[in-house]
């Protein structure tokens, strides 16, 4: 390519500012990011900010390079052919590149009662909407958590550190993705804060009304306050741009992040479906990936071809309150082991982990491209089992 390269990435999250960042190594490329908010989420403190223990925001000049050009809005359309995306302002933004950072949030319960009367808190708003509920609520007033994946772990127990009285219904297990000996630690930790842990069949929930929560096994729980982190959903601005999405509304790409639609898109976060096997969801993999995410496209303009993702993990870190967390160890294909770090030492290592997120994109705005991860050999297995599994069904 000759001239200057414009690429547009939209979302402002972990995956989308360091993309942004990264994609700053080339002088002649103009990089712009749309995001809806004109500062940064910590989306792995937005329990704190339930709480009333800690904050979620940051200063956009805090982990953006210069040489990014912040637009504040939101993208209501792309258009494939002619390479622009479309504002809720009503203007136009051009692209040669695109990258698709979208991120993910909440997506609307299907249980009776429970889009009324329950708040979720996936994203900034959310949190902020529930805030001033919980505080109008007296310190003994009952709070149920649904859902027992990071969101609903950390939140439960930050509460009944506080003193409020938690009830964590879980719909099948506390910590699906913990190995048992890492759920048992949490479980303790649970037992020992006070939070009434539901697990199994029966704690699933059937309905929500504005004081109550109905379970499967035809127990009802007295809620002041009801909380749900239970589901995943992402915009569904791919879907309505008529691009190939999986089930959920992730973009489709190959492994090098690039949508199976057409070269000029990739996608970096959670928002992300690579070979349709998409990464399980935390601010390690979305920086990583948005890090990927823009070297496919610096290869593109070189003329070069893009390799493929080759992503690996360390493990899950949970915060249970200030004083107490969970680091579960695992495999570099994610796959939890039976090591743990748990106790003070592990909420000190969590808090470690979430100002190292912040960190990295500070580190990548002054010097792009230096940014490295951990790789894993074994997803490649992965999707040779899965194009086996297609052949075979054919």
């Amino acid at each position: 390519m000759t001239g200057k390269t414009d690429v547009v990435v939209i979302g402002g999250g972990y995956a989308g500012v360091l993309a942004a960042n990264r994609l700053t190594q080339r002088d002649d490329v103009t990089v712009t990011l749309i995001n809806p908010r004109s500062h940064f989420v910590e989306r792995i403190r937005l329990h704190q900010l339930v709480a009333g223990s800690g904050d979620a925001v940051v200063d956009y000049r805090e982990v953006l390079a210069e040489g990014v050009q912040l637009i504040v809005d939101t993208v209501t359309e792309i258009d494939v052919a002619a390479r622009t995306v479309g504002l809720a302002s009503g203007g136009m933004v051009g692209y040669d590149y695109m990258i698709y950072a979208v991120g993910s949030g909440s997506t609307e319960p299907q249980v009776p009662g429970a889009a009324e009367f329950a708040y979720p808190i996936n994203t900034l708003e959310e949190a902020q909407r529930l805030r001033p509920v919980l505080g109008a609520a007296p310190a003994t007033a009952a709070v149920t958590v649904v859902g027992a994946g990071p969101t609903g772990l950390e939140v439960a127990a930050e509460l009944a550190e506080q003193g409020r009285k938690v009830t964590l219904v879980c719909g099948s297990v506390l910590g699906p993705y913990l190995h048992p000996r890492g759920r048992r630690s949490v479980a303790k930790r649970m037992a020992k804060l006070g939070v009434t842990v539901l697990e199994g069949p029966a704690a699933t929930v059937t309905a929500v009304t504005p004081d109550v929560v109905r379970l499967s096994g035809g127990h009802t729980l007295r809620s002041a306050v009801t909380i749900w982190t239970a589901g995943f959903g992402v915009p569904d601005l791919a879907t309505r741009s008529g691009l190939s999405t999986d089930a959920v509304g992730r973009l489709l790409t190959d492994e090098t992040l690039t949508s199976v639609d057409d070269v000029h898109i990739i996608a970096a976060g959670d928002s992300a479906a690579p070979s349709n096997l998409p990464f399980r969801m935390s601010c390690q993999s979305a920086t990583r990936i948005g890090a990927h995410a823009a070297d496919t496209v610096l290869s593109r303009i070189a003329d070069q071809q893009p390799a493929p993702i080759n992503l690996g993990f360390a493990g899950q870190c949970l915060s249970l309150g200030r004083r107490a967390g969970l680091f579960q160890v695992a495999a570099n294909d994610d796959t939890a082991t039976k090591f743990h770090l748990a106790g003070g030492p592990a909420a000190k290592l969590k808090e470690f982990v979430c100002r190292q997120a912040l960190k990295h994109l500070a580190d990548e705005a002054r010097k792009p491209g230096s940014l490295t991860w951990i790789k894993d050999e074994k997803r490649r297995e992965l999707l040779q089992a899965k194009r086996s599994e297609v052949l075979s069904v054919r």
